[in-house]
């Protein structure tokens, strides 16, 4: 017999972006960890911050699930994995339930995934039943776990809003508390590092979440292991990589880190924003993060530019993506107008504006062999450059740029490593 584990498992989801997903979530994993329970959490499509907030409520390490970028077996393995060391699975949607390809409705469809809708009811009554009955029904081959009405801003306000829906439902109020609020910017919710009080806030989101029908386990799914994965090639054995990881760079995959070791990688990190040194490596991976907010003390940071430069000089590969492509340039230039010198590694200046410039998954064709990721970004790189290759949105229009420069690759786009780890080893290995 197959081993197939099963595990209490959520998919927390919403009519929208804003409506309290991540709290939620966190709200949950913080509860049940602190009783004890091993709790594991993921994230629906691809985020950096959200998996660092959840990581800080469950304790353990968060993994994205996107069936297009990383593939639908590489997703259920993680699952199976995690079902059978783990008492409880949480996965945070993305956007609104049926929104983007993969939706997280095609997710919760995918892997059995029974959904836990979370609506904001703080501007609405009964017509939360309806938005909720929207949900539940529009696909009806979705499992709905009951629901969760967030900023409730009485007792009498969670009195409206249960009466309107049918007996059966489970409900969950949670109260507007500001004391349990995470705060956000241009690119989501600050991360992690960054929020004062963190754990306080945790604690209140738990305090609610023990205070309501959410105390009880949901019921378990089956988790299949799907067909045995090949082992990756040690192509990058005895090979350092430096891995920039700090405030400004702090978009990265933990699978991504996974997929170097798994290669043969040692893996060691560095901040360029407090590092006055470049740890000895043969490569450097520059992620992104937000560089637009620390451009000042990145550039005052002339000891590890000249670092890095001297790394590049000697034809040692370099691969950045976002803000790391960010910085490699010229100068960057923030929403202010004051431009901050950079790398100077490639030719051009990196520009900040106020609306998206580029969001949505995005795959290369390079040399015969794809790879998958995706971009979110709200500036712009001016380059005299002619890209080496281009990548493309899901549907087969053109996206991102990629521009090679002696031993440099860049570009706007952040690559989910394991979609193809041959070709991410032979980037670091390449020498121009």
């Amino acid at each position: 017999m197959p081993n197939i584990p099963s595990c209490p498992a959520l998919l927390i989801a919403a009519p929208a972006s804003g409506h309290g997903k991540t709290s939620v979530t966190a709200g949950i994993a913080r509860y049940h960890s602190r009783r004890g329970l091993r709790v594991r959490c993921f994230k629906t499509g691809p985020d950096f911050i959200d998996p660092g907030l959840l990581e800080q409520a469950s304790g353990q390490p968060v993994y994205n699930l996107d069936t297009w970028i990383m593939g639908e077996d590489h997703c259920r393995q993680l699952l199976h994995e995690a079902a059978a060391g783990n008492d409880l699975i949480l996965v945070e949607g993305v956007m609104g339930l049926f929104d983007g390809t993969p939706s997280s409705a095609d997710l919760a469809e995918c892997f059995g995934l029974p959904v836990l809708p979370v609506i904001d009811a703080s501007k609405m009554a009964q017509t939360f039943a309806a938005v909720l009955h929207g949900l539940a029904t529009f696909r009806d081959s979705l499992k709905i776990a009951g629901a969760v009405a967030n900023n409730v801003a009485s007792e009498r306000h969670a009195e409206l809003l249960r009466a309107a829906l049918p007996s059966h439902i489970k409900l969950a109020t949670l109260p507007r508390n500001p004391d349990a609020t995470l705060p956000s910017r241009h690119l989501g919710l600050r991360i992690a590092a960054e929020i004062d009080g963190l754990d306080q806030r945790l604690d209140r989101l738990a305090e609610a979440v023990g205070a309501s029908c959410l105390a009880e386990l949901p019921a378990p799914a089956e988790f299949v292991q799907p067909a045995t994965q090949p082992l990756a090639e040690a192509l990058l054995h005895e090979k350092t990589i430096a891995v920039a990881r700090d405030n400004a760079f702090c978009f990265l995959y933990r699978a991504n880190i996974d997929c170097l070791r798994k290669l043969g990688a040692q893996v060691v990190f560095f901040s360029p924003l407090k590092d006055n040194a470049l740890p000895a490596a043969d490569a450097i991976y520059l992620p992104g993060g937000y560089p637009e907010l620390f451009a000042a003390e990145l550039s005052r940071n002339e000891s590890l530019r000249q670092q890095m430069r001297s790394h590049v000089e000697k034809n040692k590969p370099l691969l950045a993506e976002c803000g790391g492509l960010m910085t490699l340039g010229d100068a960057l230039e923030d929403l202010n107008g004051n431009r901050h010198a950079m790398l100077g590694l490639l030719p051009g200046i990196a520009h900040m504006g106020q609306r998206l410039h580029a969001i949505g998954s995005q795959q290369a064709l390079i040399a015969g062999a794809s790879i998958r990721g995706h971009t979110f970004h709200y500036s712009r790189f001016d380059t005299t450059l002619t890209p080496c290759f281009q990548a493309q949105t899901q549907d087969g229009r053109t996206g991102e740029a990629l521009y090679r420069h002696g031993s440099l690759l860049a570009s706007y786009v952040h690559w989910y490593f394991p979609s193809n780890p041959a070709l991410v080893a032979s980037w670091f290995l390449s020498e121009g």
